[in-house]
C-alpha cells in the first residue's frame, strides 16, 4: 500500500508542476514551494485543485503510515 501511495504521490506531483509551469514559465520546484509568492498560482482554481489533491494524498499517506505504526 505504501507504494501506491508513494506512485500516486509522484504523478500528482509532476502534474502540479505541470499545470503551474503552463501558468507561470520557468517555475522551479522552490517555487512551488510558496505559490502564493505568485499571484497567477494563487488566484488560479485548477492549479489549487490539483495542489489540493496531492495534499489530500499526502494527508492519506501519513495516516496510514500512523494506523500502520500504531497496530
Amino acid at each position: 500500500m505504501q507504494n501506491l501511495f508513494e506512485t500516486l504521490i509522484v504523478a500528482q506531483r509532476e502534474k502540479v508542476k505541470r499545470c503551474a509551469s503552463e501558468i507561470v514559465p520557468g517555475l522551479t520546484d522552490d517555487d512551488l514551494l510558496q505559490p502564493n509568492d505568485f499571484p497567477e498560482l494563487e488566484n488560479h482554481p485548477y492549479f489549487r485543485y490539483e495542489e489540493g489533491v496531492l495534499e489530500g494524498l499526502m494527508t492519506a499517506r501519513m495516516a496510514y503510515l500512523a494506523k500502520e505504526r500504531d497496530s
